[in-house]
């Protein structure tokens, strides 16, 4: 695997480099060697925060974790990845799209957990109106909700903000 290791106030030392090698490298054995790993360290207050991004043909596997040592983070990271892709095996392998991305090896791996289902238990239907962000962050708050889809007034998209984890808002406008 191609590892990209970047830090933001905080210096990539050459143990964290190994220990991120080392950590990331144990799910070599489900990708190929030209599988690029997309790994960002972070280090605010008290937090030490690790953002691992693997992009393959048609997804993206994600995974980030924080603590108050960035070794703990990057084993909790490390155990997320491996997770998502035991869950989402049957799928992350569409033999059309992101197989290659996959070790042979793992594409013939038999799985002795049961598959989870993808369930949708509920489906909601609601008018939307053309407001502005902010006012669609001043609805979600009112619902109590952590996300919210509008009409963008200002590009005539649907958009959604959500709330993020340190308390800010962020948006998600759709690329065509």
């Amino acid at each position: 695997m191609r590892y990209t290791i970047t830090g933001r106030n905080i210096e990539v030392t050459p143990g964290l480099r190994n220990m991120v090698e080392k950590k990331i490298g144990k799910l070599e054995h489900f990708f190929t060697p030209d599988t690029e790993v997309i790994v960002a360290l972070s280090a605010q207050k008290d937090r030490q925060k690790i953002e691992v991004t693997i992009p393959i043909k048609g997804n993206t596997i994600r995974a980030e974790e924080s603590s108050t040592d960035m070794y703990v983070s990057i084993d909790l990271v490390e155990e997320v990845i491996e997770r998502q892709i035991r869950r989402y095996r049957k799928k992350l392998i569409d033999k059309k799209q992101s197989a290659l991305s996959f070790s042979q090896a793992f594409i013939e791996e038999e799985d002795e957990r049961p598959e989870e289902d993808i369930r949708i238990v509920k489906t909601k239907k609601f008018a939307i109106k053309p407001i502005d962000p902010e006012e669609a962050c001043l609805q979600m708050e009112m619902l109590g909700h952590n996300f919210y889809v509008f009409l963008n007034a200002d590009t005539d998209q649907v958009n959604v903000v959500y709330r993020r984890k340190n308390g800010t808002y962020g948006l998600i406008e759709p690329e065509f």
